[in-house]
C-alpha cells in the first residue's frame, strides 16, 4: 500500500497539471449534469415493514386522492378573556377571516369552523384547516403573503390568532449560516495550526472541489435514481469534514518530511505513501459504517448512506492526487514563513526546523509522557467519567416532537398549545383506524365494532363516525388520546389498540390498522431501536477487521471500538440529559424537552463512527510506524502524539466549531444533532483518543501489536506504515526536486 501510494504522489506532484486539469473537468462534467438534470421528484417519506406505513399505503389504494400531499393550514381562533368565538362579533370576525383564508393564492379550499362544528365545547376557541392545491415546497411566496396578511387582519378584531401546518414550514437551507461559520472556524484553527495561509488554505480548497464534486454528481443522478431532495444534506456534512482532515494529514506529513531535509517531490511521495495509507484506511471505515445505514430498512437513510459514502471515496481520492498536485504548484508555501525565508528549504538544517527540531517536544509528546507516568489514573478517571454520562441512556425515550418543542415565539407553537388547552392534549395526535372489511357481508357492522372496542379503552376521548370509501369495503375511524402525542401512554394506547385486532378478527371477519403521525412516530422508534444493535455489530465488526489489517494487531482493533462505545453512549446521555430531561436546557434555547428525535442514535452512530476511526487511524498509525522502525512501545506512542496529537486536536476542534454552529438552530431536530455530534467529537478525540488510548497501550506494552501467527497468515499485509519505504536506498534530494527517476523499492 505504502509502495503504490508513495508512487502515486510522485506521479501527481510531476503531472500536476494533468491531474488538475481532470479535476477540473470532472467538476465541470459533473457541474453541467446537475444543471441540466432534471428536479427530482419529492416521493414523501417512506417506511417499509412497519403497521403504520401499511394502514397509509391501503389508504392510498382503498381512497384515491385522499392522500394527497398538499399544504396545509391549521388556523386557531381564541377568544378574548371572558368571551366566546361563538358570540356576534367574533364569529362575524371568524367567518370574514375564514372567507379571506379561502381566497388566498393557491387555497383548495377553507372550512368554516361553525358549519364543521369544530368549536371547543366551551366556546372560547375553533379552528378551520386550509388546505393548498400543492404540496408544501411548491407554496409561492404569494401565497404565504397572503395566508400571513389574512391572520394579521383576524388578529385586528381583537381574538388571538394562531397558526399551524405545512404551510407554515419556511423553504430554507437549514443550517446553511452554521455550514459558513464552521468554514470560518475552520480556516482559523488551521492558520493557527500551520501558521501559514496556503497550509490552511490548501484543506479548504480541496474539501470544498470535493463537496462540489460530490453534490453535483448527487444533483445530476438524483432523478435517474430517484432520490430524494434530503439525500445530500449528509454528504454534504462529511464530505466537507473527511475532506478537510484528510487534507490536512497530508499536508502535516508533507511539512514534517521537508523539516527533515527532503526535496518537494520526495516529501509528497513519502506523505502520500504514509498519511495516504492512514488516509485510505480510515475512509474505509466511515464508509463501512454509511454503507451500513442500510441495515437500518430506512429507503431514506439508505439513500443518505450511500450518497456520502461516495463523497468520502471522493475526499479519499482528492486527497491522494489534487492536494500532491497543488503541493507541486507550490511546494514553499505551505511551509511556515521561518522555513521559506532565503530560501531554505532543501536540506536538513536549513528548513527553518532541522532535524532534530523536528523531533523536539511540544504539547503532544509531553501530555503522551504524562499519561505514560500514570497510565491506570489516567485510563479509569476518563472510563469513569464517559460510563457517568453514559448512565441517562438507559431512560432514552425516542420520538419525534413537533410543534410542541418550538419555542413560544413561534406561532405553531402557540397554536398547538391552544389547541390542547381547548380540545385536549390528544387532539394535536390523533389516531386514525384503517378497517379493511374487503369481501365481508357486513362492513358497517364491522366497523361499528371496531370503533366500540376501541371507544371502551382506556385513554381514548373519542371516536369519530366511519367514513367509507366508494367501494363501501373500507373505513377510517379519528381517534383522539387524552395524552400528548409524544406521552408514553399514548404509545401504550397505540398498542392497546392493536391487542384487540384478534378478538376483532374473529369476530367480524374484517381487521384494521392504527396509523397516522403518533403512531408513524412510534413505530419509527421502534423499528430503529431494533436495528441499532445489529447496525452496530456488523459495523463496528467489519472495521475491527480492517482496523486488525491496518494494524497487525488484536488489541488495539478492539480497543478502537470499546473507546467509540463509550463516546457514542456518553454523548447519547448528555443529549438525554439536557434535551430529554432538561438539565441546562435553558443555556442552549431549548423551552420544551421531550423524546429523542427517532433517527438520532443512527446518526449519531454513523458520522461519529467516522470521525472517531479516522482520529484512531491518524493517531495510532504513526505510533505503530515508530514501534515497526524501531522504538519501544512507550517511545511509539510518545512519538505519534508528537507528530499527531497536533492534527488530530485541530480537526476534532473544527468539527466541534461545525456542529456546535447547529445548535444555534430554532429548528429542536437540528440544535440536538448538532449538539450531539459536537460532544461526540469532544469526548472521542480528547477523551478516549488522546488519554485512553495511550493509557491503554502503556499498559499493555509490547502485548498491543501482538497478533495471532495463524491470524497474521490469513490477513493481507497492506504495509501502512512504510516500512517498505524506509528500507529503500536512500534518493538524493536535488535530485528529487528534479524529478529525477525513481528510487528503487524494497517490498515486504
Amino acid at each position: 500500500m505504502a509502495t503504490f501510494l508513495y508512487r502515486v504522489g510522485r506521479l501527481a506532484f510531476r503531472r500536476r497539471w494533468y491531474v488538475a486539469l481532470v479535476w477540473a473537468a470532472v467538476l465541470a462534467a459533473v457541474g453541467l449534469g446537475a444543471l441540466r438534470a432534471p428536479e427530482a421528484p419529492d416521493e414523501g417519506f417512506s417506511m417499509p415493514g412497519i403497521e403504520s406505513q401499511k394502514a397509509f399505503d391501503l389508504m392510498e389504494e382503498r381512497f384515491p386522492g385522499a392522500a394527497a400531499d398538499g399544504a396545509t393550514a391549521r388556523v386557531v381562533f381564541v377568544a378574548p378573556d371572558g368571551e366566546k368565538v361563538t358570540a356576534a362579533g367574533n364569529r362575524r370576525a371568524v367567518e370574514e377571516a375564514v372567507a379571506d383564508l379561502a381566497d388566498g393564492a393557491q387555497v383548495a379550499d377553507a372550512v368554516d369552523p361553525f358549519r364543521a362544528r369544530t368549536v371547543s365545547e366551551d366556546g372560547t376557541t375553533a379552528y378551520t384547516t386550509v388546505t393548498y392545491e400543492v404540496a408544501v415546497q411548491d407554496l409561492t411566496d404569494d401565497g404565504r403573503t397572503q395566508l400571513e396578511q389574512a391572520l394579521h387582519a383576524a388578529r385586528d378584531s381583537g381574538l388571538t390568532v394562531e397558526a399551524g401546518g405545512t404551510a407554515m414550514e419556511e423553504n430554507e437551507a437549514a443550517g446553511s449560516a452554521a455550514e459558513l461559520i464552521g468554514v470560518a472556524v475552520a480556516a482559523v484553527v488551521l492558520l493557527i495550526t500551520f501558521g501559514s495561509l496556503a497550509a490552511a488554505g490548501l484543506p479548504l480548497l480541496t474539501a470544498l472541489i470535493g463537496v462540489g464534486v460530490s453534490m453535483a454528481a448527487i444533483t445530476a443522478l438524483a432523478a435517474a435514481l430517484g432520490l430524494s431532495t434530503t439525500t445530500g444534506v449528509l454528504a454534504m456534512m462529511l464530505g466537507l469534514a473527511v475532506g478537510i482532515d484528510y487534507a490536512l494529514f497530508v499536508v502535516s506529513r508533507y511539512r514534517e518530511e521537508r523539516a527533515g531535509g527532503r526535496a518537494p517531490q520526495e516529501a509528497v511521495g513519502l506523505a502520500v505513501g504514509t498519511a495516504g495509507s492512514a488516509v485510505v484506511f480510515a475512509g474505509l471505515t466511515v464508509v463501512i459504517a454509511l454503507a451500513g445505514l442500510t441495515v437500518v430498512g430506512i429507503p431514506m437513510l439508505t439513500e443518505m448512506g450511500l450518497a456520502a459514502a461516495g463523497a468520502v471515496v471522493v475526499a479519499v481520492l482528492i486527497a491522494l492526487t489534487l492536494v500532491p498536485a497543488f503541493l507541486g504548484f507550490w511546494p514553499n508555501a505551505v511551509l511556515r514563513r521561518r522555513a521559506r525565508r532565503g530560501g531554505r528549504t532543501g536540506k536538513a538544517g536549513e528548513a527553518g526546523e532541522t532535524g532534530a527540531e523536528a523531533v523536539r517536544d511540544n504539547g503532544g509528546s509531553r501530555w503522551a509522557r504524562l499519561v505514560l507516568r500514570r497510565p491506570l489514573p489516567v485510563l479509569l478517571l476518563g472510563v469513569v467519567g464517559l460510563g457517568v454520562l453514559a448512565v441517562p441512556v438507559a431512560g432514552l425515550q425516542l420520538g419525534i416532537s413537533g410543534d410542541e418543542a418550538k419555542p413560544v415565539s413561534a406561532t405553531e407553537r402557540r397554536a398547538y398549545d391552544a389547541l390542547a388547552d381547548a380540545f385536549g392534549p390528544g387532539f394535536n395526535g390523533p389516531l386514525t383506524v384503517v378497517v379493511d372489511a374487503e369481501g365481508e357481508a357486513d362492513p358497517e357492522g364491522a366497523a361499528e365494532t371496531v370503533a366500540e372496542r376501541i371507544r371502551d379503552t382506556d385513554g381514548v376521548v373519542s371516536v369519530s363516525p366511519a367514513t367509507f370509501n366508494e367501494a363501501g369495503d373500507t373505513a377510517v375511524l379519528q381517534v383522539v388520546p387524552a395524552t400528548a402525542p409524544t406521552d408514553e401512554r399514548t404509545e401504550e394506547l397505540v398498542t392497546a389498540i392493536r391487542d384487540e385486532r384478534p378478538g376483532v378478527e374473529s369476530e367480524t371477519g374484517a381487521t384494521f390498522e392504527v396509523t397516522g403521525v403518533t403512531a408513524l412516530n412510534i413505530d419509527i422508534s421502534d423499528k430503529v431501536q431494533a436495528a441499532l444493535i445489529p447496525y452496530l455489530v456488523i459495523v463496528v465488526g467489519l472495521a475491527v477487521l480492517l482496523l486488525m489489517v491496518v494494524f497487525r494487531s488484536l488489541l488495539v482493533p478492539l480497543k478502537a471500538a470499546l473507546g467509540f462505545l463509550l463516546s457514542v453512549l456518553a454523548s447519547l446521555g448528555v443529549v438525554v440529559l439536557v434535551f430529554q430531561q432538561g438539565h441546562g436546557a435553558g443555556l442552549l434555547g431549548v423551552e420544551q424537552t421531550g423524546p429523542i428525535m427517532s433517527l438520532m442514535p443512527i446518526f449519531l452512530v454513523g458520522i461519529v463512527f467516522g470521525l472517531a476511526m479516522d482520529y484512531e487511524v491518524f493517531l495510532v498509525s504513526r505510533m505503530r510506524e515508530a514501534y515497526v522502525h524501531g522504538e519501544g512501545p512507550g517511545q511509539a506512542v510518545v512519538s505519534g502524539f508528537r507528530y499527531s496529537a497536533r492534527v488530530v486536536a485541530a480537526a476534532a476542534l473544527i468539527m466541534t466549531a461545525v456542529f456546535s454552529g447547529f445548535v444555534g438552530e430554532s429548528d429542536p431536530i437540528v440544535k440536538t444533532i448538532g449538539f450531539g455530534l459536537a460532544a461526540a467529537v469532544l469526548f472521542d478525540a480528547f477523551v478516549v483518543r488522546m488519554a485512553i488510548v495511550p493509557a491503554v497501550l502503556a499498559l499493555l506494552g509490547d502485548r498491543a501489536w501482538w497478533l495471532p501467527k495463524w491470524l497474521d497468515r490469513l490477513l493481507p499485509g497492506v504495509d501502512v506504515e512504510g516500512a517498505a519505504l524506509s528500507r529503500r536506498p536512500e534518493a538524493d534530494p536535488e535530485a528529487g526536486a528534479a524529478g529525477a527517476a525513481e528510487p528503487e523499492l524494497v517490498r515486504t
